[in-house]
């Protein structure tokens, strides 16, 4: 008989064999694969199983989108501790680094989470509709996880049209210590592997859920075509951008989805960061409660909210380069109401909760970047200033600032306004490494810290030392 047992052993999720004691009951983490998967409501159980793995502290809680950021030149780090990221905001990190081993891990752990459940939904008793569902959703999270893999192990798509080496490609539920040697797939057929995700999970994923919580929380046709735009921006494929974008953004305003759930780009940013969190912008987000919190040192209530709801880790770089400093940002926008002073530093204040009692929900996809991402892909695939592009980009500029109107010149001017945006709007959510990589830039110099060129070593992470131990077939980024 099988257990399906999760827990981390070389960021894996691993299912090992037994004989039952009768008089023995099954541990909670560990459950007969005949027991796991033998209701709906067992089968409901595993499926909310795979978001809690993606949901976790170390990963989609606000680590990797910690890690996106502050490796961009936007904050400056005020506690010099080694626990919340300072190796990563310094350019410090090596392959025995917790956060590069602690990411690499639960990534993983996500992925093959994953992997176990769509095998166990296969063989389960729930109609095939609902397999189908369940297994889109599957589909989904691995697609997520792969791509934040990505963002900072390998070099962008754009470096070379993904022939660099991305990361091994696991698509099988891991059973045992043995599975561990895989060698490094290209960049590029990772990203074939997260498309084919995303294609087929599209075709059979719910268009909406029975309420706006699970329409924010779970999976959908929207928030499946949402990702894509991300993913093809980050591949340089703007024709894909458009065509995915136009699913869900109509020619003018009211920009609003035309099928499905009714998403939108909210009347004002505020009520995107605020209670009950589950608004018609927030295309999918990871919900937490007083109950269910990421863990101390975690949340982004932790790293930007000063004592006493958070630790404050990072400040906002009022100066050089960062981008409150910019003169472009209006000091009337609406989001700078985020940007908060406490004892004389700039603190961002998107999540401003308790950290460790009511943290707030992390958006992962919000309409607004699919207006940028389609804002962007038009600009760029147009031979001058793109029209639609330049009405989409001051739509989300508009929505904060209704007395800003963006001009451009040339097309080039309108992709660095797109650009400068992006950097206003999706401030702290985790985005800003993937656009200074896929864009070719130098992460600009902060505070003590210099700019770092992609002919850096550390312009990308290495592979995690476990990994390197384990897998016999695993190569390290060069200059480690």
């Amino acid at each position: 008989m099988k257990r399906i047992i999760y827990s981390l052993f070389a960021g894996s999720v691993l299912i090992s064999s037994c004989k039952k004691d009768e008089l023995d009951p099954i541990p909670q983490t560990q459950l007969s694969d005949a027991v796991a998967f033998s209701t709906p409501a067992r089968v409901l159980q595993q499926v909310n199983g795979m978001y809690a793995a993606v949901k976790t502290g170390a990963f989609y809680a606000g680590r990797y989108q910690n890690y996106q950021d502050i490796r961009g030149e936007e904050f400056i780090n005020q506690t010099n501790n080694g626990v919340t990221n300072f190796q990563t905001w310094n350019f410090t990190v090596t392959p025995t680094t917790n956060e590069v081993q602690n990411f690499w891990s639960a990534a993983y752990a996500a992925i093959n989470r994953a992997n176990v459940v769509m095998e166990g939904i296969a063989g389960s008793p729930i109609d095939d509709a609902l397999k189908a569902n369940y297994i889109a959703e599957g589909k989904f999270l691995r697609a997520l996880s792969y791509y934040s893999l990505l963002q900072l192990y390998a070099k962008p798509y754009t470096d070379g049209n993904g022939n660099n080496p991305g990361v091994p490609l696991r698509l099988k539920a891991e059973t045992s210590s043995g599975s561990n040697n895989l060698a490094r797939s290209s960049v590029a057929e990772i990203y074939d592997q997260i498309l084919k995700d995303l294609n087929e999970a599209e075709t059979a994923i719910p268009a909406n859920y029975s309420s706006a919580d699970l329409n924010t929380t779970r999976a959908h046709k929207n928030s499946v075509i949402a990702l894509k735009t991300r993913v093809y921006l980050s591949m340089g494929r703007y024709a894909d951008v458009i065509t995915e974008g136009n699913k869900l953004v109509p020619n003018s305003a009211p920009y609003n989805a035309p099928s499905g759930v009714a998403n939108g780009l909210n009347a004002t940013i505020a009520s995107v960061f605020a209670s009950p969190y589950n608004s018609k912008e927030s295309i999918f987000s990871f919900p937490y409660q007083p109950l269910d919190v990421p863990g101390t040192q975690n949340s982004l209530n932790s790293y930007y909210n000063p004592d006493p709801f958070g630790i404050g880790d990072y400040t906002l770089n009022e100066t050089g380069q960062g981008i409150v400093a910019s003169t472009e940002w209006g000091a009337n926008d609406d989001r700078r109401k985020f940007n908060i002073v406490t004892n004389g530093k700039l603190y961002l204040r998107k999540w401003p909760n308790n950290a460790g009692t009511n943290p707030d929900w992390v958006p992962v996809i919000r309409y607004s970047e699919v207006m940028l991402n389609l804002a962007e892909g038009l600009a760029r695939q147009a031979a001058d200033v793109d029209a639609r592009a330049l009405a989409l980009l001051n739509a989300v500029r508009q929505r904060s600032d209704a007395t800003a109107t963006i001009t451009a010149a040339s097309k080039q001017e309108l992709i660095d306004k797109i650009l400068l945006e992006r950097r206003i709007e999706l401030l702290g959510e985790g985005f800003r490494t993937s656009d200074v990589t896929r864009t070719g830039a130098s992460f600009g110099a902060k505070s003590t810290i210099s700019a770092v060129p992609p002919s850096n070593t550390i312009y990308i992470w290495p592979i995690s030392n476990a990994e390197m131990v384990t897998n016999k077939e695993m190569a390290q980024n060069p200059g480690y």
